[in-house]
């Protein structure tokens, strides 16, 4: 396994997540009875504002499986998840947070569910509230559900920074995924099955969360924008709607004014006339535009048009539980 942690301020608490990590740098039995082992721990320092640089250092001087993965610039957690999954080479991936809440030990349940499920992206579900204040999870919760309702994204309500993938699929997703995706949609591009692994998320570590509002209405709004281009189908269907309305209505002031039955001043059903055509024409016209808007779009943020993978009898998900 690698695992994939993006870096921004981690100065105090990644020395005891990563301490954490070494209990399975050596070979581990889940309870299903799979082997696994950590075989390098990926640090992907993102320009905080504390010594955390410093911090990746010293673990790397401690630790053989702890690797210094080295922006030239603060990019974002998701663009740093996506070069640590660039850059690892084990037959699964695990990305986590580096403030603590994420336990080492929930890798093994989660590894039991991918293979029971056969899935390729497993996402750990907080079995207890996130460990954060009420605005926030009322806001998460929400945005996760708007993007799932309006947006048709069943996956957006497990997305969570905590994930087991399997590696092709996660080198993949690093080799393709445009600027301005957002690295869940992405995955859930191509994933197999993905499933959810119930974990209890712990306090965070001794450190104030890099998240304000801002950046979790930019994290909002880029999934709402990478979720594929059914906001624009939306311009699309309100523009033939119009049209369509606006065509009938046209029937309707031209039989009431053959049959004088239309109140106003002299000229008042040609102007309506006029603007019914002429907005129904735009909109529809905006509709058009925006489908060849949504094709760009997809292209822009690398969506495949497929993937080649091996036998998933030969990769991760073909290995036997021990004794079996």
């Amino acid at each position: 396994m690698s695992i994939v942690i993006p870096v921004y301020q981690g100065e105090k608490t990644l020395p005891a997540v990563v301490q954490e990590l070494m209990q399975y740098s050596e070979p581990h039995v889940s309870s299903q009875g799979h082997q696994f082992v950590i075989d390098e721990v990926l640090l992907v320092f993102d320009h905080g504002p504390d010594e955390s640089a410093a911090t990746i250092r010293a673990l790397q001087e401690q630790y053989d499986a702890v690797r210094g993965v080295w922006l030239s610039r603060n990019f974002g957690q998701h663009p740093a998840t996506l070069a640590g999954m660039a850059t690892s080479g084990g037959d699964w991936v695990v990305t986590m947070d580096e403030d603590g809440q994420h336990d080492p030990a929930a890798i093994a349940s989660m590894l039991d569910v991918a293979m029971a499920e056969r899935s390729t992206l497993t996402y750990a579900k907080p079995s207890n509230q996130p460990p954060h204040g009420f605005l926030r999870n009322a806001a998460s919760r929400g945005a996760k559900v708007t993007v799932a309702k309006l947006l048709s994204n069943k996956n957006s309500l497990n997305f969570s920074s905590f994930r087991l993938i399997t590696g092709e699929v996660a080198r993949s997703v690093a080799a393709y995924a445009g600027n301005a995706v957002y690295l869940d949609v992405a995955l859930a591009w191509i994933a197999t099955n993905v499933s959810t692994c119930p974990v209890p998320m712990r306090e965070e570590g001794d450190r104030r969360s890099g998240y304000r509002l801002r950046s979790l209405l930019s994290h909002f709004w880029r999934m709402v924008i990478s979720s594929g281009t059914r906001g624009l189908r939306l311009v699309s269907l309100i523009g033939a709607i119009f049209a369509v309305a606006g065509v009938c209505m046209i029937v309707y002031l031209l039989i009431a004014a053959l049959t004088g039955n239309v109140n106003g001043q002299q000229g008042w059903t040609s102007l309506m006339i006029m603007i019914l055509l002429g907005s129904g024409a735009i909109l529809f016209s905006l509709g058009v535009v925006a489908e060849y808007i949504g094709v760009n779009v997809n292209m822009a943020m690398g969506k495949p048009t497929y993937l080649i993978v091996n036998d998933p009898q030969l990769g991760p998900l073909g290995k036997k539980p021990r004794g079996k």
